[in-house]
C-alpha cells in the first residue's frame, strides 16, 4: 500500500484541499498539507470555460505536471474522463500518473444533469486500473449532488460496482445527513470521501461516522475570488485593506522554492 493509500486509513480523516494553479498548490503544500487535489471548476473558470463539459483536458494535464513537483502528494480531478472510450480514459489516467500524480477522481455525473450507466462507468474504472494500477482511483457518484436517487440504497448499488471494478475509494459529494453518511460509509468496502460544504458535520463527527477523506472541491477557489473582489472594493471605496496577506517576497519564494 502506497503513501496516498495510507492517508485514507489514518485515525483522522484526510483533509484534501484543492488547488487551481501552481501558486495555490505551492501555498497549500507550504501550509503542511500532506496531499492536495485539483478542482475542475477552478481549472475551467481560470480558462474562461464552464465546468463539467469535458473541455479542460489539456489544462488539467498541464496543471498536473505543474503541481506534481511540489513536496506533497497529488490527486487530479479528471471529471468524467473527457471521453466515453475506456482506452482513452485509461490513457489520460496513465498520463497524469506518469506526470507524478498519486490518484485521480473519476465521476459518473454527465453534463451536470444526468448519471452515467453504472456498467459503463465500471468499464472506465477497470480500464484505468489495468493501465495504471498504482493510481488511487476515487470513484465519485453524483446521486446526491444532482439529486438523482439521493438515498443510501441506490448510491451504494453504484459504489459497490465501482469498487468491484477496482476503485480504491469512493466520493459522494452532497451527502450531509449523519444517518446517510453512516449508512454509505458502512455499506461500501472502500474509504468514503465527502465534500466540505455548509451543513457538513465537523471533522471529528465525520470520523465517528466512518468518513475517511474530506475534499474542499471548488471552495478555496471561490473563497479566493470573493476575497479578491472584497479587497478591490476596499481600494475603490476607501475601506480597510487586510494586513495579514502574503507579501510579494513570500510568493516569490513559494514559486522559486525547490520542488515548486
Amino acid at each position: 500500500m502506497n503513501a496516498f493509500h495510507d492517508l485514507h486509513h489514518a485515525a483522522t480523516p484526510l483533509v484534501l484541499p484543492n488547488a487551481w494553479d501552481h501558486a495555490s498548490g505551492a501555498a497549500l503544500a507550504a501550509a503542511g498539507f500532506a496531499a492536495i487535489g485539483t478542482t475542475s471548476l477552478g481549472v475551467a473558470a481560470a480558462h474562461g470555460l464552464a465546468d463539467g463539459e469535458g473541455r479542460t483536458r489539456e489544462p488539467t494535464i498541464a496543471l498536473a505536471r505543474s503541481l506534481a513537483s511540489l513536496p506533497c502528494l497529488l490527486t487530479v480531478d479528471l471529471e468524467a474522463g473527457f471521453s466515453d472510450d475506456p482506452a482513452e480514459v485509461a490513457g489520460l489516467a496513465a498520463t497524469v500518473a506518469e506526470a507524478g500524480a498519486a490518484g485521480i477522481n473519476l465521476e459518473d455525473g454527465r453534463d451536470n444533469r444526468a448519471l452515467a450507466d453504472p456498467g459503463r462507468q465500471s468499464e472506465l474504472i477497470a480500464a484505468v486500473k489495468q493501465r495504471a494500477p498504482e493510481l488511487f482511483v476515487n470513484a465519485r457518484t453524483d446521486t446526491y449532488w444532482l439529486g438523482i436517487d439521493a438515498r443510501p440504497g441506490p448510491t451504494l448499488a453504484r459504489l459497490e460496482r465501482y469498487v468491484a471494478a477496482g476503485a480504491d475509494g469512493v466520493f459522494v459529494p452532497g451527502v450531509l445527513s449523519p444517518g446517510d453518511l453512516r449508512a454509505v460509509a458502512a455499506g461500501v468496502p472502500a474509504p468514503l470521501n465527502v465534500l466540505a460544504v455548509p451543513g457538513l458535520p465537523p471533522l471529528a463527527d465525520l470520523a465517528a461516522l466512518g468518513v475517511r477523506r474530506v475534499s474542499t472541491g471548488s471552495l478555496l477557489f471561490r473563497a479566493a475570488l470573493h476575497a479578491a473582489v472584497e479587497v478591490a472594493e476596499a481600494v475603490r471605496d476607501g475601506g480597510q485593506l487586510p494586513r495579514e496577506v502574503p507579501g510579494y517576497a513570500e510568493i516569490q519564494r513559494l514559486s522559486a522554492s525547490p520542488g515548486s
